[in-house]
């Protein structure tokens, strides 16, 4: 890494390296050279200090790293409130599933197209997707400076994207070497989950996991629906299913982890899983609240998921926080369950370190990859500040957001985005809607 050179410097009122409010830094900024951090300080310390460097400077802003959301299904915005005030089951066996037996590359590709356009402008820089015709998420990723994990869905059942299931793994496997050193794009090996997946098809995920050295995605004791099935086929819950077939290791991310029991949440933090924590998603499903105090007192790391915009019903970490941090406090009675630091690290340090990015990504500072983003302080609802916090938690909103960097490149500026075309997208997503309606409409009057 060049350290005597920056071709970009961004700085603003505060910078905030990590999650801590004793780290801010008055009148910081961060110098980058090419994809990478070389210095972070006082901006007149690095604006002398690297004279030739165009400056990305906000004058009431504050420079933080940028959000970490480990658990979404990007392209379902193109079911965004098509199915609202369901449970779980009945949301995905009557309505979800049948739109999707419809799904084209295409239109997986545009409602990509269309989530990285929201996340980018609400301060996410990096996600992980589990989802269908995922050579098209990971096209959309590469294609507009997005950093992604990667993975396509694995069902039993046939799937619209990959047929039968041995084409499946094949998919996967196409997927590995044509990302294989991609500055961006990482593929994992996503299982949907215990109860669509038989336990031959997650031990074959674990084999591709360990082959590729690759995260094993899956979603894990999300309702007692789940847990139930779980029991009545393989006479124990989700969580001790997963560690019979030998499947818990550090490299499982596992989303939602509802119903989880003390045993089961001792396992998981003996096994080194990370949880993605997806709270409005399971509050509008009504599936629970996880135990994240519980699992962050066995020292699991907790992260932060959106899960998919059909269910959620966006894809905004700022409110997902806002959420994460208030409904522990509701649940448990007690306003210090989970505080502002510790949300936030959740969001960007703890995200990081369940995509085993923690080396490169989630705080600033030299050496790490230069994905940042800028708010701007001087709107009514974040003035007078204390802590940044507390504000970046309970008050900020993704539309605060001013500019963002992903990768060391500027892909949002004042609010524009620089790599995806706002309008066509949401065109092409109108057009795309008028679609789905007749999916559904066909799908009424063959039954």
């Amino acid at each position: 890494m060049n350290t005597t050179h920056a071709d970009l410097i961004v700085s603003g009122r505060h910078l905030m390296p990590t999650w801590r409010q004793e780290d801010c830094i008055e009148n910081g900024a961060a110098a980058i050279h090419q994809d990478s951090i070389v210095a972070v300080g006082k901006r007149n310390d690095l604006v002398q200090r690297f004279p030739e460097a165009e400056e990305l400077h906000e004058p009431a802003g504050l420079v933080m790293p940028g959000l970490i959301n480990t658990h979404t299904h990007a392209p379902m915005s193109y079911l965004r409130g098509i199915a609202d005030d369901l449970p779980l089951m009945t949301w995905l066996e009557k309505h979800i599933f049948p739109v999707e037996q419809k799904l084209d590359a295409d239109m997986v590709y545009c409602s990509t197209l269309l989530s990285i356009a929201e996340m980018i402008k609400g301060g996410t820089t990096s996600f992980c997707d589990m989802y269908l015709f995922a050579d098209q998420v990971a096209k959309a990723a590469a294609e507009t400076g997005m950093r992604g994990w990667i993975g396509e869905a694995l069902y039993d059942f046939p799937s619209p994207a990959y047929g039968e299931l041995d084409s499946g793994y094949e998919a996967v496997k196409d997927l590995f070497a044509a990302y294989r050193e991609h500055p961006l794009v990482s593929i994992t090996v996503d299982p949907h989950s215990v109860y669509t997946c038989a336990p031959s098809l997650l031990e074959a995920c674990g084999e591709l996991a360990d082959r590729f050295t690759s995260l094993f995605v899956v979603h894990l004791s999300e309702t007692d629906s789940e847990v139930q099935t779980c029991r009545e086929r393989y006479g124990v819950a989700p969580v001790e299913h997963l560690d019979r077939l030998g499947l818990l290791n550090e490299r499982v991310l596992a989303a939602h982890c509802v119903k989880l029991t003390p045993a089961e949440m001792d396992t998981l933090a003996e096994r080194g899983v990370s949880v993605s924590h997806c709270v409005e998603s399971n509050m509008k499903l009504a599936s629970g609240t996880a135990p994240v105090p519980e699992l962050l007192k066995r020292g699991v790391n907790v992260s932060i998921g959106t899960d998919g915009p059909a269910s959620n019903n966006d894809v905004d970490m700022f409110a997902e926080m806002s959420s994460v941090a208030k409904i522990h406090k509701a649940v448990s009675l007690d306003p210090t369950a989970m505080d502002a630091e510790t949300t936030l690290y959740c969001g960007t340090m703890g995200g990081a370190i369940a995509l085993h990015a923690g080396d490169s990504i989630g705080t600033l500072e030299s050496g790490k990859k230069a994905d940042l983003i800028v708010l701007n302080l001087d709107r009514p609802h974040l003035v007078p500040l204390y802590n940044i916090p507390s504000h970046l938690v309970y008050t900020a909103r993704g539309g605060d957001v001013v500019h963002s960097v992903i990768n060391g490149k500027i892909v949002m500026r004042h609010r524009e985005l620089l790599t995806v075309d706002e309008a066509a997208i949401i065109a092409a997503m109108n057009e795309i809607g008028k679609k789905v309606m007749q999916i559904r409409e066909d799908a009424a009057a063959s039954n």
